[in-house]
């Protein structure tokens, strides 16, 4: 265990025993993952449905907010321009310095770090209401990321998450997926986070209240399907990393898979793509 000053913007650090960062194969992993691809075309394209998010919790002006798996600042930044004081943690590096840029460009101010879902570098009852947003059900052990989503939340406070559903056109890609690359052994489906019964469990006696309500809300990309494909390929960590664990020809059928969803889903007639994503809206009071 070690010992640092934790920035929180608006405010003093705070002082927290941070946990020493696990360095074994499934946290080594998922950072890969989320490292091999500009995450930032595919935040942006869904951007208008993280507003709708935050917009309605209605955060009052000075609470403490803490965005896990952050990604390039979908929620927090919001979070910020409702005037939240806003700290966001992602494991991959790279999309932390785009947060920062996003923020700094927005004007608005938040403290970005680097950090695992895992193992968060804060102390107990820190934050009034924590968020996520098809960020922590990637983490590969559920119940540590359930654990610490509670652990930092004061009494009283609020966990929210939007999880993909299985049912739902991103749960359906996402099974394209691990249908050619499974899952390293043990790991459940990140999509059990948008299954309401798994949710009641995983969060169990740690909360007082909970609320699961579907929901969609739409990706729109300002170009046809097949290059819509070929953008997941070179920004989407998991496609890029599943399209290098693959040989060439379960590569292409991986992308005529895609660009099949996105045609049989897409919304829009105008020679662009738009798909509704569904996913599994979370209102947790925690005890």
């Amino acid at each position: 265990m070690s010992s640092e000053s934790i920035p929180r913007a608006g405010g003093p650090a705070i002082r927290a025993e941070v946990p020493a960062w696990s360095e074994d194969p499934l946290t080594a992993r998922a950072r890969t993952v989320w490292t091999a691809g500009d995450f930032l075309p595919i935040a942006r394209s869904f951007a208008s449905g993280a507003e709708d998010f935050i917009a309605r919790l209605a955060l009052r002006a000075g609470e403490s907010v803490l965005d896990v798996a952050c990604g390039t600042g979908n929620l927090a930044i919001p979070a910020a321009r409702a005037g939240a004081r806003v700290t966001g943690i992602d494991i991959a590096p790279n999309l932390i310095a785009e947060a920062r840029l996003e923020a700094r460009t927005a004007g608005h101010a938040v403290a970005f770090e680097v950090g695992d879902a895992e193992a968060l570098p804060y102390v107990d009852d820190q934050f009034e209401t924590t968020v996520t947003m098809f960020g922590a059900m990637f983490a590969y052990r559920p119940a540590r990321a359930a654990a610490e989503l509670l652990r930092v939340t004061r009494p009283g406070g609020r966990v929210v998450m939007a999880n993909w559903t299985p049912e739902g056109f991103i749960g359906k890609m996402l099974r394209a997926h691990t249908a050619l690359v499974p899952p390293p052994s043990g790991v459940p489906s990140p999509l059990q986070w948008g299954q309401e019964d798994v949710v009641r469990e995983r969060l169990g006696s740690g909360v007082t209240s909970l609320t699961c309500t579907r929901r969609t809300l739409e990706l729109r990309f300002p170009f046809p399907p097949a290059a819509v494909t070929e953008l997941f390929a070179t920004c989407y960590g998991p496609t890029v990393t599943t399209l290098r664990a693959t040989d060439p020809a379960g590569a292409s059928r991986l992308r005529e898979e895609l660009t099949n969803l996105f045609q049989q889903h897409n919304l829009a007639t105008d020679g662009t793509t738009a798909v509704s994503g569904e996913y599994l809206d979370v209102q947790a009071r925690v005890a």
